[in-house]
């Protein structure tokens, strides 16, 4: 058996070697940015890709929406509280030829512009705020680091900042705070209901100046409730007529 001679093994690795860098595919969810010479072609996929070798060159960027992860920073509130808070950011690139010709590294871009957004805006607002208007904060600085990622080709669907570290002493403050506010709405409430209480003792107490013969119902109802089953004591009503001769006759003495 004849071997294959040295210059068709020499042509068919180069011709293997051009066809594979000629060739690429992409995936459903990336694009390819195309360069000729220097020069931004064209953006496509998916599928099958043919380029020129040596001559045309291909960035991937994927179109699936990117997590990203904002480290804590340090923050002093508009009422001068310090605090770490870090957030997370959802974007996802919309231009694949601006992310790539517009600014250089889209991914850190983001990044720094996320932080450096986190601490303008949470500096801006005080602390009762950060902990009561979460969402109206995270929709703030979804807009403001949308519009300034809009040149670059990319959309921030959503931010959120995930957690909000306290200092020891502010958090024994609060919570004294908060002990206090209990205690505040007890008292209250306490409070409106001796007052709702008065007011019915005191229509009680007109309902049986009208009707004396109610005081007598209500007296012999209290002693029916003291006379229980395991009750000793024994209660027997005396009228107060009874005790008027003997009122009048010693007053008449005296």
């Amino acid at each position: 058996m004849e071997t294959l001679p040295t210059n068709l093994i020499v042509v068919l690795v180069l011709a293997l070697a051009l066809l594979s860098a000629a060739i690429r595919i992409l995936r459903e969810y990336e694009r390819g940015v195309i360069f000729r010479l220097g020069r931004l072609i064209r953006v496509k996929g998916p599928g099958l890709i043919l380029l020129i070798p040596f001559i045309d060159k291909m960035v991937k960027v994927s179109l699936r929406i990117i997590v990203l992860d904002v480290p804590p920073q340090d923050i002093i509130t508009q009422d001068n509280v310090s605090i770490k808070v870090n957030a997370v950011v959802y974007f996802r690139v919309l231009d694949p030829a601006k992310a790539i010709v517009q600014v250089e590294n889209f991914l850190a871009a983001t990044s720094q512009i996320s932080q450096t957004t986190l601490r303008s805006v949470l500096g801006q607002s005080e602390l009762d705020d950060l902990l009561s208007q979460r969402d109206k904060i995270n929709h703030r600085l979804q807009q403001i680091i949308d519009s300034q990622t809009e040149p670059w080709g990319i959309k921030v669907s959503n931010v959120e900042v995930k957690q909000i570290d306290l200092p020891q002493e502010m958090q024994r403050a609060m919570a004294k705070q908060a002990e206090a506010e209990r205690e505040r709405r007890s008292k209250v409430i306490a409070a409106e209901g001796e007052f709702q209480a008065s007011q019915r003792l005191a229509d009680a107490a007109h309902i049986l100046s009208d009707h004396p013969s109610a005081l007598t119902l209500r007296y012999l109802q209290t002693l029916r409730e003291i006379a229980t089953e395991n009750n000793s004591t024994t209660i027997f009503p005396v009228p107060i007529d009874l005790l008027k001769p003997f009122l009048k006759q010693e007053a008449k003495s005296s």
